[in-house]
């Protein structure tokens, strides 16, 4: 079993509580809007990371972090990344990609589109507004389902702030 942590929109902000929720993960996913590369190395000490910038990233962070990335997540299994959703500018369940994580809205979304998860875990840097405070985690389970494809096992963490 692989556990991938998905975060998005710190703006500058990575919660103890967040640090927390991504423990044990295999890899971590940041979904823009980083805010701070320190944020990103503070990540790294807990799995690899994988991050593209947000609207609000600039300088070194829009320098260094793709738009849109496709990872490989587990045996077989590719994430595409990106930050704003309609910028979306392939067709997932064609290109062969089980998951498309993205951010921006702060909302958290769990939703299965012709076979792939897509899913927004949410903001964890600064609350807006009323919506929750949150991360994610998808478990990779290493048996495919009936169809052969992997099955995701995917969750929002809201964290107690």
């Amino acid at each position: 079993m692989r556990v991938i942590g998905i975060i998005s929109d710190t703006h500058g902000l990575l919660r103890p509580e967040a640090v927390a929720a991504l423990e044990g993960s295999d890899v971590i996913l940041h979904a823009g809007d980083v805010g701070d590369p320190a944020i990103l190395d503070r990540l790294a000490e807990i799995a690899p990371v994988h991050a593209v910038h947000g609207n609000t990233d600039f300088g070194r962070l829009r320098e260094e972090l793709p738009e849109t990335e496709v990872v490989e997540v587990a045996d077989g299994v590719l994430a595409c990344v990106l930050h704003i959703l309609e910028d979306l500018d392939l067709d997932p369940a064609a290109a062969d990609i089980a998951m498309v994580v993205y951010g921006h809205t702060h909302r958290p979304r769990v939703e299965r589109r012709s076979g792939v998860l897509y899913l927004n875990p949410g903001s964890a840097g600064p609350r807006r507004f009323t919506l929750p405070v949150s991360v994610a985690r998808v478990r990779v389970s290493p048996a495919p389902d009936a169809s052969g494809r992997a099955v995701l096992d995917p969750e929002i963490v809201e964290l107690d702030v």
